[in-house]
């Protein structure tokens, strides 16, 4: 074919790219576009209901001393504690098995039965209701240490966690291109020194997201903690005693006929939407990053 074929050709292709679309192509162009915009919409109604309802109800109620005070003081102080007590045990549990499995599945079991076996049973566990968790937790941590306490409910959010760290792990993994391994390969580095000096470390950003993804979830978990760390309107005295959490306080309180205790609820509310909403922006900053 000569070259002025070649020419015709993408002369004839850049004229049907760039010509209008017909009629009822167009139309429909412009009704899935109208349609897909109504649904977005449509989505958004719920949330937006949700967040304004809070809002609306606990922003009136919410006062410094609050930040301060006991659940039995009508303050949510304890309670703010007890969770991030709580996800801070389930992070130093999930963050370091999920990131080491994540790694065993996409660098070293490639391929593997175990691998396989692992990837399957970690698939099952996310969509593993949490009160099923809860009741795990219960017959695992509470049952033997014969009292509810921070420590079970920590257990619990680990296991929520782990799914979402493990697999977030593997696909941040795979994301990385296999000329990078090959390059560190060629500069003399091992498999172990390519791993976490080369793909681990580029893959960082996509981790650390799914680690705040998995945070963000277990922060607002209620069921599991119910069956393990229980309640306390108190500032527990150890890590193995009942501990309050804003979820369970919710949950607990919302039907108190008391006014004081039912603008706590959306006070607290309005509380744990916050923290949820921290981490996941943090995650957004971290995939900018990324891109």
């Amino acid at each position: 074919m000569t070259n002025y074929q070649e020419s015709e050709i993408n002369e004839s292709l850049a004229k049907e790219l760039y010509s209008p679309l017909q009629g009822k192509r167009l139309f429909f162009d412009y009704g899935m576009t109208v349609i897909a915009f109504a649904l977005a919409i449509l989505a958004l109604i719920p949330l937006l209901s949700v967040v304004w309802e809070i809002l609306t109800r606990g922003l009136s109620g919410l006062k410094a001393e609050m930040f301060f005070k006991e659940v039995i003081e009508n303050g949510f102080a304890n309670a703010i504690v007890g969770t991030l007590v709580m996800v801070a045990i389930a992070s130093l549990i999930s963050i370091p098995c999920g990131v080491m499995t994540g790694i065993f599945l996409s660098e070293f079991g490639q391929g593997s039965q175990v691998a396989s076996g692992v990837r399957f049973i970690t698939t099952i566990l996310t969509g593993v209701p949490s009160i099923v968790v809860g009741v795990f937790a219960y017959g695992v941590i509470v049952l033997v240490q014969k009292q509810f306490s921070a420590i079970a409910g920590g257990f619990a959010l680990a296991v929520i966690m782990l799914p979402i760290v493990v697999l977030t792990t593997e696909e941040a993994l795979k994301l990385i291109p296999v000329p990078q391994r090959l390059a560190s390969a060629a500069l003399g580095g091992n498999r172990l020194q390519t791993t976490f000096r080369v793909v681990v470390a580029a893959a960082l950003p996509g981790i650390t997201t799914g680690v705040l993804l998995g945070v963000s979830r277990a922060a607002g978990e209620t069921a599991p903690l119910i069956f393990t760390a229980l309640f306390s309107q108190y500032w527990s005295e150890s890590l193995s005693s009942p501990t309050a959490s804003l979820s369970v306080l919710i949950f607990n309180l919302y039907n108190d006929p008391s006014p004081e205790k039912t603008a706590l609820v959306w006070t607290a509310s309005i509380i744990l939407l916050g923290i949820v909403l921290f981490i996941s922006l943090l995650s957004r900053i971290f995939i900018r990053r990324k891109k």
